[in-house]
């Protein structure tokens, strides 16, 4: 019988991240525990948002009860903001914040960022977006010039295979073969790391803006 295999997709998912107002002295150790968890910081901001941001930012809460709290909270100082890259980026965030509120949070998964860094429902120190949808219109709020790549599948995969990886993994190939390093597995992703053409941007430095 024949097997159908999946068509292939060179993609990497991504989510955005924020570290809220009361916890941004908190970032560095956040940061290494996202580091931590597999995830890639591809672009990083750190900006102070008005309220009418905010607003616009949490338009689909607008109307809510807590919506004037939040966007008073939101607003209250400077934030973070992080593009993160992983497989399955925005289901893994999600997991690693832990609940929305963090006083559930703490009894339920104490070990999540929110139980650790949270304080109440609304000052739950950490937001990830919720899918696929939130993070692409998420990202475009908070990292306008960034761009979000479509997903290729079928010939637009295999003509970037052949374009992008094929050359550069010859590359690496060969040069394995002249070096013959005593680990060769080892060599070779440190080669990759270094060469990889489309490697991502990282912003290693705070850039604090105003709105």
């Amino acid at each position: 019988m024949e097997v159908s295999m999946p068509l292939p997709q060179i993609y990497v998912e991504k989510t955005l991240a924020l570290i809220k107002p009361d916890i941004v002295d908190k970032e560095e150790e956040i940061q290494d525990i996202i580091l931590g968890s597999g995830f890639t910081i591809i672009q990083r901001r750190k900006l102070h948002l008005s309220p009418e941001h905010c607003s616009n930012f949490y338009v689909e809460q607008y109307g809510k009860m807590f919506f004037p709290n939040l966007t008073a909270y939101m607003s209250s100082g400077p934030l973070v903001a992080m593009l993160l890259a992983r497989h399955n980026a925005i289901s893994y965030w999600k997991e690693l914040m832990g609940p929305s509120n963090s006083l559930v949070a703490k009894e339920t998964h104490p070990d999540s960022l929110r139980a650790i860094y949270g304080t109440d429902e609304l000052r739950n120190a950490l937001h990830g977006s919720n899918d696929f949808a939130a993070s692409e219109r998420e990202i475009r709020f908070m990292f306008p010039d960034v761009i979000i790549e479509p997903i290729p599948i079928g010939q637009a995969a295999k003509d970037y295979l052949n374009l992008y990886v094929a050359p550069t993994l010859l590359q690496g190939l060969t040069e394995i073969c002249k070096q013959k390093p005593p680990d060769p597995y080892i060599w070779l992703a440190d080669w990759l790391m270094k060469n990889n053409p489309n490697k991502p941007k990282l912003c290693h430095f705070p850039v604090t803006e105003e709105p």
